[in-house]
């Protein structure tokens, strides 16, 4: 599940006739959700909802509102963590390491 994407390819000319490996074409939501996380490592929850949301749309399926605020307040404190991991590798950038230091303390707690 983790590593890198190896495609396996088969052309002709330059059009594709077969790749492999097909990922979600037998997983349920559920079971796939590990690799979207995957997809950006600093905002997993905006990649999360992204794929839940799709298909409870298709399907007309009602959230309940707890659940709603639930997600609201986890995906803003993924943005707030998303911006500190910014925020860090910036400031060791200009040449401030001891805030670095101090941004994953918080983003840690």
């Amino acid at each position: 599940m983790h590593g890198v994407l190896r495609l396996i390819i088969t052309l002709d000319g330059e059009d594709v006739i077969d790749c492999e490996p097909i990922l979600a074409e037998n997983r349920t939501i559920i079971q796939y959700l590990p690799y979207v996380t995957r997809w950006d490592y600093l905002s997993t929850m905006f990649t999360e909802a992204i794929t839940v949301n799709g298909p409870e749309q298709l399907g007309n399926t009602q959230v309940p509102k707890r659940a709603r605020y639930i997600r609201v307040i986890m995906l803003e404190l993924s943005r707030i963590a998303s911006h500190l991991l910014w925020l860090g590798p910036f400031m060791v950038d200009i040449g401030a390491q001891t805030p670095f230091l101090y941004i994953f303390r918080e983003r840690e707690s």
